[in-house]
């Protein structure tokens, strides 16, 4: 789409969360939901209806990739979330897309022929998916920033070739997003953080970043351009400020930031042709005692406030998805209305 599109959303005011997984979890049978790709289009798009959204988002999980991988080549369901691999796998693996893989692509096709809304489509970063195909990422990304090579260092070549098979599952899970009309990206990277990187070691210089980060998803950002598909960029991590601008030279339509973050110091981080979004922390909002309705009311107007200072283009919303939470449900529902008020 134009990038003036993002721009006078934004300039519209528009509050808007993910809010996806709270609508889908009113339903007794999500999980079979998840798999009725009809039944799934329709409760994203109920989700933007009752959020005033422009965009039908889907459930942000970010398991499927790994899921699709590791189910192909045999991995019993009930062991995939646990796999990690033991030694660097070859990284010429077919990929069959799984039965959720294909009802999220069935919704998207629907929200677009219906044409309501804007269909976005929903992704996990290859370094963020190769954090979850070892058991301990690390130590060999510090060894990779110390100059440890992949010939020398066993664990090395273990992430590097983790993310390399990453890229096998996500390349193929977006370009059917996309043929099936998504016209925007959620890309997200939420283990590109100070807990992967040492902060100590990026003073010293930003090469395993760039090598293990931002070169894949430059790549993605080639095939959604092809496709002339929009990028919006989700990190919630705790992150470097260096961090969010080499983010931004993804020249992301949007970047979805964690609470963490300061807004209205990023905007001086980030282009103006990229629309920041967020953060209210909406991870937080299933307890009174963490933070209440007055609470969000007053964060929700500070942050508005700040953003308009700023001058960036800025939609207020949630700094990831917004969880449903059993026996919080109403409690969630009530702080996401007091913010969009």
């Amino acid at each position: 789409m134009n990038r003036s599109y993002y721009l006078e959303l934004a300039a519209s005011g528009l509050r808007m969360p993910i809010g996806t997984h709270l609508v889908l979890h009113e339903h007794a049978d999500h999980e079979a939901i998840m798999l009725d790709g009809p039944r799934l289009g329709t409760v994203v798009e109920e989700a933007a209806r009752r959020f005033r959204a422009p965009m039908a988002i889907p459930v942000m999980d970010l398991k499927l990739e790994k899921e699709s991988l590791l189910t192909s080549h045999g991995v019993p369901a009930a062991d995939i979330d646990s796999y990690h691999f033991t030694e660097a796998p070859t990284a010429d693996w077919k990929i069959d897309p799984t039965p959720r893989i294909n009802a999220t692509c069935e919704a998207i096709r629907q929200i677009a022929r219906n044409g309501e809304f804007i269909p976005v489509g929903m992704g996990i970063g290859p370094f963020s998916l190769m954090t979850k195909l070892v058991s301990d990422p690390i130590t060999p990304v510090f060894l990779a920033g110390t100059g440890a090579t992949a010939d020398e260092e066993p664990e090395v070549k273990l992430v590097e070739r983790a993310i390399e098979l990453a890229m096998n599952a996500i390349l193929p899970y977006l370009q059917m997003q996309m043929d099936a009309g998504a016209k925007a990206i959620i890309l997200c990277e939420p283990a590109a953080n100070k807990v992967y990187f040492s902060p100590n070691q990026l003073e010293e210089g930003y090469e395993i970043f760039e090598r293990y980060v931002m070169e894949p998803n430059r790549r993605l950002k080639a095939l959604l351009e092809k496709n002339g598909v929009d990028l919006i960029f989700h990190d919630c991590g705790e992150l470097e400020d260096e961090m969010v601008r080499r983010f931004s030279t993804l020249d992301p339509a949007m970047m979805s930031l964690g609470s963490s973050r300061m807004l209205w110091e990023d905007a001086a981080l980030v282009p103006n042709t990229t629309v920041l979004y967020g953060n209210l922390p909406t991870k937080k909002f299933y307890s009174d005692s963490l933070v209440s309705v007055a609470d969000v009311k007053k964060l929700a107007a500070d942050l508005n406030q700040r953003m308009r200072a700023t001058g960036h283009p800025f939609i207020l919303g949630s700094e990831c998805d917004v969880l449903s939470v059993p026996g919080s449900e109403a409690t969630i529902k009530a702080k996401v209305e007091a913010f969009l008020a």
